[in-house]
């Protein structure tokens, strides 16, 4: 199955999307809709359906995978967060040579949401190979946490926005720095 985004990063930076922190908004909050979205995306056949499983799974990786974005504006390498390694575990993976080229690639028919939820774990070293996984962050201000594909030339994007979050951080700083010292 090919899916909407050509790109593996645009498809894991719209997964962890899918719960925009800020207002607490969950865009895959039943199985139900964790099954539109994959179909949407073309990682699974219409009419797949999901379980409570398959949810709690997709929930432990997007919160794993925001995580691990959020590693990436320190220069360390980090471990992974051990929810993703659980996900990631739970997903019916394999490795194969087929085309040349070692690749992930899911056990499961595209005819079920673990499947599906495989085709997205696979977009991560896919990300990494194309050179796009260290550029997946998530914004740095507290309240927002969005995530995005960090496009600048040295890699030094903290926000997902300059004029909103940027912004907030700045004034937040600046309002600390005049305002008098307590006592």
């Amino acid at each position: 199955m090919t899916g909407a985004h050509d790109d593996p990063a645009l498809l894991l930076r719209d997964f962890v999307n899918t719960y925009d922190v800020e207002p607490g908004t969950d865009h895959v909050s039943t199985p139900e809709l964790l099954a539109e979205w994959l179909a949407g995306r073309g990682l699974v056949s219409a009419g797949t359906t999901a379980t409570g499983d398959d949810l709690a799974t997709a929930t432990a990786l997007r919160e794993g995978l925001r995580e691990a974005m959020a590693a990436h504006h320190s220069p360390r390498d980090a471990d992974l967060p051990d929810e993703l390694e659980d996900a990631l575990a739970a997903l019916p993976l394999r490795v194969t040579f087929t085309g040349g080229a070692p690749r992930l690639v899911p056990l499961d028919p595209p005819a079920t949401a673990a499947g599906g939820l495989a085709r997205l774990a696979a977009a991560i070293p896919a990300s990494a190979a194309a050179g796009t996984w260290p550029r997946l962050k998530v914004c740095k201000e507290g309240t927002c946490r969005w995530a995005f594909l960090d496009t600048s030339k040295n890699r030094s994007r903290a926000w997902c926005s300059m004029s909103v979050c940027g912004n907030r951080t700045k004034t937040r700083a600046y309002r600390a720095r005049r305002r008098p010292p307590a006592g």
